[in-house]
């Protein structure tokens, strides 16, 4: 008896352990899960098959959507990398951390720039890694590397709550790919070759004047023409000149590990980083964004895609890119961390409505919307796919149709990580969790804000009551040629200055009835245009008066490029190495 009550003691006491810490366990894992991020760059709304696109393969995409929540009013706080990154990562507008531009410079130009996201602003990822956390960045940041020498890392991912970074500091750009035209600052250096030549010109006229007696010259004088000549041409040349080498890079933390990088062998090992992290923390919590290269120009693709798409490069670069989202997917089932990591997909901005070769078109579609990336106002500009997943917790198959934004993902994290939001600072974004989990019906955003660097182009109110969602256009591009939707003859469209054009009244549409806007509303069309004008008006003032003076990280002296702050894995000017490689083959 004495032996069937220690046996049957025994029994209890080990199924009552293995119970609670099982229990223990999956407890921990659903109150802190996995937060898996995909974020594209420059992939239109219209793009991807879950959001009515039938001709481009995104089964991997579409199958997030069909698992988990599909929102359908997913809103960039800026039409362009840089800043949509930046409110991306802190949770706040651009223009609140000094990374809304009030030139032409609308996102960092270099690695070796001083701009980039201030070290007093906190990401998400700070906030997780504090919460216990391992934190990681596979792919493009663009949000700057140094401040005063070309190792301080100031605005470096490590620096700003990352445990662990691989990828470009910087962003794709034509550059990057052998034989493509150049991309960076087109206009200003072809300004620069004609003065050269011009200097060049007159240099050897002077000088063949003197020869011939036709022209009373000192040598002297010739000698310091062609000095001034000289050193204008490499006070340019040596940034330009050598983009690929200064921009196109890639690092391992904080060492430079391909200079310049190898683009056909880039998404494969983005793919083995990504995978490889997952597996490495797989007893968690762990956080991973996946900031893709794709589908940036020069849209390099690799063998086993090219012509597999029935929309040219651009389709073969999508379907890469969703075929990569698929494998990370993979080993997140292989690990049996599906059910415990919230996944998410959007893209920074809209598709690139100018990146055209001739008659082919290397830029994405933004769908019904209009205008595209550059264009702070227009919804294609500024409306991007947004999809959550996790199995169990997040209804399956579900649509929302209420305006979120970019910047929501901060206060979402955070909350899923029973983080606390920084009190110090405002906090734009709002947490999802109730509304992604069905609780609530109803947005928190009452208005959003559209800015085109740091001049506000438009805003929208969502007017609950009604469901009506107004959005008042203060400022719009002038499109080039007239009514084509983009500014072919820039590359991009302008904030300010000439090309843009100012209302007043504003124009104002109902998204709820005319997403596409097409048709702007009066005071003789629309009973409440007054009343809607003057209640974005008023908000509008609210909003800007909540904000302070910051300095500007895309001055024209933080985007200029510095040589003592270039990153560099030889001793500079020789930057070369390829450190990726000698590992494969040591290997």
């Amino acid at each position: 008896v004495i032996l069937l009550c220690f046996r049957w003691y025994l029994l209890t006491a080990l199924t009552s352990c293995l119970f609670w810490n099982t229990f223990g366990l999956s407890a921990a894992m659903d109150s802190k899960p996995n937060i898996l991020l995909f974020l594209a760059d420059d992939l239109g709304i219209g793009d991807i098959g879950c959001y009515g696109n039938n001709t481009i393969r995104t089964p991997n995409i579409d199958r997030l959507a069909r698992e988990g929540v599909k929102l359908t009013q997913h809103i960039a706080a800026a039409p362009l990398c840089t800043p949509s990154r930046a409110a991306f990562l802190t949770g706040r507008y651009p223009i609140r951390s000094g990374m809304a531009s009030s030139n032409g410079y609308r996102a960092l130009q270099w690695n070796a720039g001083s701009g980039g996201l201030p070290a007093n602003e906190t990401t998400f990822a700070r906030l997780l890694q504090q919460q216990g956390y391992t934190t990681g960045l596979i792919g493009k940041w663009h949000q700057g590397v140094n401040c005063e020498s070309f190792n301080d890392h100031c605005h470096h991912p490590l620096n700003h709550g990352f445990d662990y970074f691989y990828g470009m500091p910087f962003t794709l750009l034509n550059n990057c790919q052998e034989n493509k035209p150049p991309e960076l600052d087109v206009a200003l250096q072809a300004k620069l070759w004609l003065y050269s030549q011009i200097i060049s010109l007159a240099v050897l006229t002077l000088t063949a004047g003197k020869l011939t007696g036709l022209i009373s010259i000192h040598w002297k004088i010739i000698a310091c023409f062609t000095l001034a000549g000289g050193l204008f041409f490499i006070s340019w040349y040596s940034s330009y000149g050598f983009v690929q080498y200064w921009n196109c890079i890639l690092m391992r933390n904080h060492e430079v590990t391909e200079q310049p990088m190898r683009l056909e062998r880039t998404a494969s090992r983005m793919l083995k980083e990504a995978v490889s992290f997952i597996k490495r923390n797989r007893h968690g919590p762990f956080l991973l964004f996946v900031s893709f290269l794709h589908v940036h120009t020069p849209l390099f693709t690799t063998a086993k895609f090219l012509g597999k798409s029935r929309h040219g490069l651009y389709g073969d670069n999508v379907e890469e890119m969703d075929w990569m989202v698929g494998k990370i997917l993979d080993s997140l089932d292989k690990e049996g961390l599906k059910n415990h990591t919230l996944t998410y997909f959007a893209s920074d901005h809209g598709g690139h409505l100018e990146a055209q070769d001739g008659s082919v078109q290397l830029g994405g579609w933004n769908g019904i919307y209009k205008g595209g990336k550059g264009m702070g106002g227009w919804e294609g500009g500024i409306r991007v796919p947004g999809v959550f997943r996790r199995p169990g917790v997040l209804p399956a198959g579900t649509v929302i149709d209420e305006p979120t934004s970019l910047m929501d993902i901060y206060p979402t994290v955070v909350y899923l990580a029973g983080g606390i939001l920084p009190q110090n600072r405002v906090i734009d974004g709002r947490n999802l969790v109730p509304l992604l989990r069905g609780r609530a019906q109803k947005s928190e955003h009452e208005f959003l804000f559209h800015y085109c660097g740091s001049y506000l182009h438009a805003a929208r109110w969502h007017q609950k009551d009604s469901g009506a969602i107004w959005k008042a256009h203060y400022v719009t591009p002038v499109f080039h040629p007239p009514g084509a939707g983009a500014c072919y003859g820039k590359g991009i469209c302008p904030c300010f200055g000439e090309g843009v054009t100012h209302h007043d009244p504003p124009l104002l549409f109902d998204l709820s009835r005319d997403p596409s806007e097409a048709e702007p509303l009066s005071a003789d069309t629309e009973p409440l245009f007054d009343t809607v004008i003057r209640e974005i008006g008023r908000a509008i003032e609210e909003h800007r008066r909540t904000l302070t003076p910051v300095p500007e990280q895309l001055s024209l002296y933080n985007v200029v490029w510095k040589p003592w702050l270039q990153p560099c894995c030889g001793t500079f000017p020789f930057c070369w190495c390829d450190k990726e490689g000698d590992s494969a083959h040591s290997s």
